[in-house]
């Protein structure tokens, strides 16, 4: 008899809801940094064990927007809580005014809610997981509360193992063997923005956009050729990420190179180039180009 589960991975920004997403289903499907807003869009991952599916669906952190990218990221958040069978809402400090954003609009939904307060190890005691777990137990009827750390994995077998009753008899929504309906092409890009955010600071990574502009089968060497676009908001943005002789963008195309060989397991040859595209976030028409449309 095989049953499945949408659960929405919910929660303000760089609370570790990619990293709980990637650790769930044991494979990087979303890309993770430390900066805030890392994740753009909603991303599915998919974990089938024997007649089971858990689809999984990590989203933007809730936020109040200040651009129309961001209202766009803010609403998909939302709506995914329509679409799911069960929340997990992921924290990882007490409750704070902020928490009042994800907490009315999953009291609009209805559906059970599993807390999630994620990195554990970075808490100097158990009296520190008792103070978020008070802080948030009387503002809604959760049905578990489970400490967790997504980064060593801790007590992720259990959170699965709670996820489990809210599996429904049916078919699987995706192949047994799936893990993302993502395609290549955005999981390149992506992968491309994650080495951006890691090795650019102040208002650079939040003003960034990547697309894949052209690939191509090169039979002479057994490549994918890639030509991506590093889309950036202002020329001085334009200078930073390129660097000093070209060397912060030679070092992003590198390191962009080998996670897309290893995790998606082919052999390409990867050319950036960075244009400039001013106030791009809040113009319709770019952001339904760079993939982040409604």
């Amino acid at each position: 008899m095989t049953k499945s589960a949408f659960i929405a991975i919910v929660g303000k920004p760089n609370v570790g809801k990619s990293t709980l997403l990637n650790a769930l289903i044991n494979k990087k499907v979303a890309i993770v940094s430390p900066k805030v807003q890392t994740t753009r869009y909603n991303i599915t991952g998919v974990l089938t064990e024997g007649d089971n599916q858990f689809v999984f669906i990590d989203t933007p952190g809730m936020h109040k927007p200040i651009h129309q990218l961001g209202s766009i990221m803010d609403k998909g958040a939302e709506n995914t809580l329509y679409d799911a069978d069960v929340v997990c809402w992921v924290v990882d400090r007490p409750f704070h005014q902020s928490d009042e954003r994800v907490l009315k609009r999953i009291e609009k939904s209805g559906l059970p809610v599993i807390l999630v307060i994620n990195k554990i190890d970075k808490l100097e005691s158990k009296t520190h997981i008792d103070e978020i777990i008070l802080s948030f137990i009387h503002r809604y009827d959760f049905k578990e509360v489970i400490p967790i750390s997504a980064l060593s994995q801790t007590h992720i077998d259990k959170l699965k193992e709670a996820l489990t009753q809210y599996l429904i008899e049916g078919p699987h929504y995706f192949p047994d063997d799936e893990v993302t309906d993502q395609n290549d092409e955005r999981r390149m890009a992506e992968l491309i923005r994650e080495k951006i955010l890691y090795h650019t600071e102040e208002e650079v990574p939040h003003s960034v956009a990547v697309f894949i502009e052209h690939l191509e089968q090169n039979k002479e060497l057994n490549t994918i050729d890639v030509n991506a676009v590093i889309i950036v908001e202002r020329d001085s943005q334009k200078g930073i990420l390129i660097g000093k002789n070209g060397e912060r963008l030679k070092r992003i195309g590198t390191e962009a190179r080998k996670d897309i060989n290893r995790i998606l397991n082919m052999k390409i040859h990867l050319t950036l180039w960075v244009k400039v595209k001013e106030n791009w976030r809040n113009d319709p028409g770019s952001i339904e180009r760079y993939g982040y449309g409604e």
